[in-house]
């Protein structure tokens, strides 16, 4: 089988559903492929729901597994294991392709046999766009654009999003897949997945290719479009990096995240000061991840 299409999901019924109404309009890829569900643990009716059927798309085989251990990465490892397909496509819960977006990714494939490829993530807002809500911001709702121009990204800091990312599978598993101990976790919202097995085929002079007629449109939710959830994801990014760069070294801080936490927190406070709380957000975010930082150092287990 060439395509494995994988979905995700944790307590996100409604939005499943809504995604997979979605993919009737999809047009198929040339080669064969298969629909593959991942219910991560869910306790919201998602696995009563899933196995009621009626969500399947004719012509195709659709199946879901249960995967028990909480965590996206855990979730994208099962599907890893999971697929028939020599490529896995991952598409997350809350999204919906353009009906060319699966072809698209195919022919990509065909010409270039990579280890990855990434498409393109447009933010789809549900009531408008708050003022503080600025285009470097977007990225933090997982919107991804490297321009128009197909291309192959050899640089460790342009990462592709899982959202809409292209795995071959015998690469990745061979690489040891996603590292479980990073990405969302049930209500914690966290991440960096994708991008830590992105950087590490990059370190491995895998072939990832830019894909940016492959769209999708990323729905977000409204409780997302709040400072303070920026803020925590951030917060908690911190923690999460600040305990595996120390590793079994000593829990005492070392002075130079004292001092980054002081000069974080200074260039906050003067952008709010000066310009307001509209543009003052980005440094607020440095200084709550290097506030996490400090605690994950101190208190987390590596």
């Amino acid at each position: 089988m060439k395509l494995t299409l994988a979905i995700c999901t944790h307590n996100h019924l409604a939005a499943l559903k809504q995604t997979l109404a979605g993919l009737h309009d999809l047009h198929p890829p040339q080669g064969s492929w298969e629909l593959l569900i991942v219910n991560n643990a869910s306790q919201d009716g998602t696995g009563t729901w899933l196995a009621q059927g009626g969500w399947q798309r004719n012509g195709i085989n659709c199946r879901v597994v249960e995967e028990s251990q909480l965590g996206v990465a855990h979730a994208r490892n099962r599907a890893l294991t999971e697929a028939e397909g020599e490529y896995v496509v991952f598409l997350d819960d809350d999204e919906t392709p353009e009906t060319d977006w699966l072809m698209n990714l195919e022919q990509v494939i065909d010409f270039h046999h990579p280890a990855a490829i990434g498409g393109c993530i447009r933010a789809l807002l549900p009531n408008g766009r708050p003022d503080w809500l600025t285009d470097e911001l977007l990225g933090f709702l997982g919107e991804l654009d490297y321009g128009p121009a197909e291309r192959t990204l050899t640089e460790t800091s342009t990462p592709i999003f899982t959202g809409n990312a292209v795995f071959h599978r015998q690469t990745v598993l061979d690489a040891g897949g996603f590292d479980g101990n990073l990405g969302r976790r049930g209500n914690i919202q966290s991440g960096g997945e994708d991008t830590e097995l992105y950087r590490r085929l990059i370190k491995l002079k895998k072939t990832v290719r830019w894909a940016p007629q492959a769209i999708i449109h990323h729905r977000i939710e409204p409780w997302k479009l709040r400072r303070t959830y920026f803020l925590q994801l951030h917060f908690r990014q911190g923690r999460m990096e600040g305990a595996r760069k120390r590793g079994s070294a000593s829990r005492i801080p070392p002075f130079y995240l004292i001092s980054q936490l002081a000069r974080a927190h200074g260039r906050a406070l003067m952008q709010r000061f000066k310009q307001g709380a509209h543009h003052s957000l980005r440094q607020e975010m440095n200084a709550a991840y290097f506030v996490g930082y400090f605690l994950g150092w101190f208190r987390d287990p590596a």
